[in-house]
């Protein structure tokens, strides 16, 4: 190509007074407002068009060198057969896997039997250093961490080696079972102890996640879902102060965990806010800020059962807005969870749809790609804002432990889902797939056989239960 002919090429700078008189002529009387404008679950107003940040503010993963860890869930009710999905999905491509017990806030009906043996059965032959492995359970005490650590000492894995999370947030369980075995000030109180017991064992690992993604798949806003990890974290700070441990020290043994839906800027925005939020806290508690660890999961609310395909193209935009957004690692719900346990295709696929992105897209080779943009700017300060409101709220109600006994979190997050599915109702938001362009038949669907998952022991505090749906659900289709 002729070097000058691109110099002659060279669009003139952009304008916005000139893009609004153009706009105005396109719209031939229509309001502007109605037809451009739009609004998040939260009422965020959403231009059009932003100037370039002025000021960006780069947001760094954890691992600043490296891209996100490729995450597949292992959450087969037979450990043989998860087993064997755990050694193909590493050989396939994976880095890290998500071990999902049965009774779990995100195991969607499914999930490992939820003993020390499945657990064993399930990791038996794979290779374990140099992994991410993350734990997800309903329970403390299921699968503990000093049973962990031995099981680890045995396999002659060194856990210094191991990107390990436990994943124990008392907050999501209670949400998401809707029980805790003991009461609330019971467990504030025996916590401590176990905490000490965990710093004793000397692991450089996550203990304690605020897990976001129950909220999400409940139907939570975006600011609703950062608010409750926020005070899930505070919550996990005050024990860890209660267990005499140094704030500066029990800071990086707290993760989070958040949704990644096909929302694209609002994916990218809530992420980058998270960290800004965690990292406000940490100035609060007056010690340096570090980057916290953050895992994305693709939402189970956005899955469909009808045309289960396009929950493929969902997945896509999701994993690239978790990977822009600056999540260190990142799981892919299979297309077919809707339907029923996944079998080896939707699991490759789940796989792959990652493995493109991060090693043919590349979309990890630049940390924080969105900085200087005025709109995801935008967004992320206003999420922050509003994170910050609910987050002052479950504080003025107690904590997230008390807010969720007294049933007021829940209360929120049930009017939230209910404004989301008359939008979708009204038509003013479409499910592709489902409410626009739905296929008059469908294909089939293969999925894996699956007994039922043990039921949940009873607890001695109940409360209103923070349920997944899928949001066609909510719509009476394809349920």
């Amino acid at each position: 190509m002729i070097p000058d002919l691109l110099r002659e090429a060279a669009f003139p700078p952009g304008d916005e007074t000139k893009w609004r008189a153009l706009a105005a002529k396109a719209l031939k009387g229509a309001d502007y407002d109605r037809t451009l404008v739009s609004r998040t679950g939260d009422g965020i107003r959403i231009e059009p068009i932003y100037a370039r940040s002025p000021q960006p503010m780069p947001i760094s993963r954890h691992d600043k060198a490296g891209t996100w860890k490729i995450v597949q869930r292992v959450d087969d009710t037979d450990p043989a057969r998860a087993n064997r999905q755990a050694l193909e999905d590493l050989a396939g491509g994976a880095t890290g896997l998500s071990i999902v017990f049965e009774g779990a806030p995100n195991a969607f009906g499914h999930g490992l039997p939820a003993s020390a043996d499945a657990l064993a059965r399930a990791l038996d032959n794979v290779p374990l250093n140099r992994l991410d492995l993350r734990i997800d359970t309903h329970s403390l005490s299921r699968v503990s961490a000093e049973w962990l650590v031995a099981y680890l000492g045995k396999r002659h894995a060194d856990p210094a080696r191991i990107n390990l999370c436990f994943g124990i947030d008392p907050a999501a369980s209670f949400a998401g079972t809707g029980r805790l075995r003991m009461s609330v000030e019971a467990l504030k109180a025996s916590m401590p102890q176990s905490l000490s017991h965990f710093f004793a064992l000397g692991i450089p690992s996550v203990l304690l996640e605020a897990d976001g993604r129950v909220c999400h798949n409940a139907g939570a806003t975006e600011a609703q879902e950062l608010g409750f990890v926020i005070a899930s974290a505070v919550s996990h700070m005050r024990m860890f102060e209660a267990a005499r441990q140094p704030l500066v020290y029990a800071a990086p043994h707290v993760g989070f965990a958040v949704a990644a839906n096909q929302d694209q800027y609002l994916t990218i925005a809530k992420l980058r806010a998270a960290r800004r939020l965690w990292s406000r806290i940490q100035e609060v508690c007056s010690i340096e800020p570090s980057a916290g660890t953050i895992h994305a999961e693709t939402s189970w609310r956005m899955l469909t059962r009808k045309d289960p395909e396009t929950n493929i193209l969902r997945s896509t935009i999701a994993v690239f807005s978790a990977a822009v957004g600056g999540a260190d690692s990142i799981s892919v719900l299979p297309h077919t969870l809707a339907h029923g346990l996944p079998d080896r295709f939707a699991r490759r696929v789940a796989r792959n749809t990652q493995l493109v992105l991060a090693e043919e897209s590349n979309v990890g080779f630049v940390n924080d790609p969105a900085s200087g943009s005025g709109g995801i700017a935008h967004l992320t300060e206003a999420l922050c804002e509003e994170a910050w409101n609910e987050f002052r709220r479950i504080e003025e109600e107690g904590g997230i432990l008390d807010s969720l006994a007294a049933g007021k979190f829940q209360s929120r997050v049930a009017a939230a889902r209910e404004a989301q599915t008359r939008r979708y109702e009204d038509g003013s938001r479409a499910i592709v797939g489902t409410t626009l362009f739905p296929p008059d038949r469908d294909r089939p669907v293969r999925t894996l056989p699956s007994e039922a998952p043990t039921p949940v022991e009873d607890g001695v505090v109940h409360c209103e239960r923070l349920a997944p749906i899928r949001i066609d659900e909510t719509l009476g289709a394809g349920a």
